[in-house]
């Protein structure tokens, strides 16, 4: 481990995170129940107040304790150039938000060199409040997490899917058919909601092909703390350009990885 990435300073910063999280809590509590004017960005996504307030609120937490960091925002974008990028989105789920459900999330996210080392994931409404650093374990509302032990396409298995449009049109379409037949269950639980599922063992595993960074960043280290193999629909390490994700047990992961490789290769 770096000397910078002292279990001491990983505490410190995940007491932050934590901190920086329940400030957003506050700001995005009172919109919620209020409403709020949407906005539609350039990307065609919808934006509120409560977004850019709730973004506001976590960088003022995070400055205070780590002023050298640099910040990437969903909203505000990159911000600052050192080894340590947090990573923020206020409200991932702003489409649910504005509607009133409660799928949606605050994530935030620490990077070191290019390796998510600490994540919190804040389902305010939905009342899960997930986090993990490397090396301490994963916890659900103070519970210790841990993900199945399943190995293989069962009537047992149970899957999850979030967006999956840009995969629909791959030459992996056909073998993610062939994987739902033999599962016993398939659902699209979405967001934050499938990774808490998959890090408490109530699912198995977890594919989307059409993400952000931002949207996943506290996921990728709390799944790997509860025992889980993240990487993208490729087989490749999480970062910034990551746009697809294929999560789960370890055995599971390799069946799934193997079955689309081997779909693409022809």
């Amino acid at each position: 481990m770096s000397t910078s990435l002292t279990p001491e300073f990983l505490d410190r910063a995940l007491d932050v995170a934590l901190a920086a999280a329940d400030a957003a809590t506050q700001v995005i509590r009172r919109y919620y129940r209020d409403g709020v004017e949407v906005e539609t960005k350039p990307d065609q996504t919808p934006v509120t107040i409560a977004d850019r307030a709730a973004e506001a609120a976590i960088k003022q937490v995070l400055r205070e304790a780590f002023p050298d960091h640099a910040y990437y925002g969903e909203e505000e974008g990159r911000e600052g150039d050192s080894e340590f990028l947090w990573l923020i989105d206020p409200i991932d789920g702003t489409k649910s938000f504005v509607r009133g459900y409660p799928f949606f999330s605050t994530q935030i996210a620490l990077m070191y060199r290019d390796e998510i080392v600490l994540g919190v994931s804040s389902a305010s409404e939905y009342g899960e409040l997930a986090w993990a650093r490397r090396g301490g374990g994963a916890w659900l509302n103070r519970a210790r997490l841990q993900v199945s032990d399943a190995a293989d396409f069962t009537p047992q298995t149970a899957i999850s899917f979030g967006n999956v449009k840009t995969l629909s049109r791959d030459a992996r379409w056909q073998t993610l058919a062939q994987i739902v037949q033999r599962c016993g269950r398939t659902r699209g639980y979405g967001d934050f909601l499938h990774y808490h599922l998959l890090a408490r063992g109530c699912i198995d595993l977890v594919i989307e092909s059409d993400v952000n960074i931002l949207d996943i960043a506290p996921l990728v280290i709390i799944l790997r703390e509860a025992g889980a193999v993240f990487t993208d629909l490729d087989g490749a390490e999480p970062g910034l350009a990551t746009t697809s994700v294929l999560a789960g047990p370890a055995a599971l992961h390799a069946r799934a990885l193997a079955e689309f490789r081997a779909a693409v290769s022809g």
